[in-house]
Order: structure tokens, then C-alpha cells, then sequence
């Protein structure tokens, strides 16, 4: 019977710090959307990201690389000024995380996908709308 207890504590302590792992990443995800610099954005990215811009195709395993310049053209013609955040889920050792991304003419609805491997949480999925 304590041997149980035991263990269900330790699963508890054992969730409790992944879930705060991923929140404090997200928080510094959400930091660098807010300062409008996509490369703050690309020091998260996996090493291969899926990237889909408005009015064009879906780009799957994009390197990190690619990935910024991307996302670093994007913020650039679009000329991006803020972020406000809609929507921050988890689930287990997946994230996700939208909202808003203000520029000149409009207005752009952005998800992204959050992977958590180790103690390390990373950008795999930025869809633009």
C-alpha cells in the first residue's frame, strides 16, 4: 500500500515538471513572437519544420535554416508588429500555441506545434493564415 502511494507521488512530481518545462518554453515562444523578430522565433525550431504561409503550398522538413529564412521573409514583406495570444493547449508531450500576428494591412491567424523531447521543447509545425 505505501509503495503505491510512494509511486503515484513520484508520477505526479515526474508530470508536474514536464508540464512546467513546456510552459516556461511557450512563454519564451510567446516573448519572441511578441518582440517581432522571427529569428528569437527560429532559435526554437526543430531541426526539421513543416511551414505553411498564406497563399502558398505546405513545405514539409524544411532544415532550421530554410525554416528562418522563411519565416524571417515573411515578417519582412508582411511587416509584422505585434502578437496576441488566443490559445495555449498540452498534451503530454505535445504543445500547441495561437494567435494573432498584427501587420501593416492585416491581421494573420498563426498554430504552431510544439514537440518536447528531453527537457527540450521545439517549433515542428508553423501554419500562417
Amino acid at each position: 500500500m505505501m509503495m503505491k502511494r510512494i509511486l503515484a507521488i513520484v508520477t505526479c512530481l515526474l508530470l508536474l515538471t514536464s508540464f512546467t518545462r513546456i510552459s516556461g518554453d511557450i512563454s519564451e515562444i510567446v516573448e519572441a513572437l511578441k518582440g517581432n523578430n522571427a529569428t528569437q522565433v527560429s532559435k526554437f525550431f526543430d531541426s526539421a519544420v513543416d511551414i505553411k504561409l498564406p497563399g502558398k503550398d505546405e513545405v514539409k522538413n524544411v532544415s532550421k535554416n530554410q525554416a528562418t529564412l522563411i519565416l524571417k521573409n515573411f515578417y519582412s514583406e508582411q511587416n509584422v508588429k505585434g502578437f496576441d495570444l488566443t490559445s495555449k493547449r498540452e498534451m503530454g508531450g505535445t504543445g500547441y500555441l495561437t494567435g494573432k500576428l498584427k501587420a501593416d494591412a492585416k491581421s494573420y491567424n498563426i498554430t504552431l506545434m510544439l514537440k518536447t523531447s528531453g527537457s527540450t521543447t521545439s517549433i515542428v509545425t508553423v501554419r500562417i493564415n
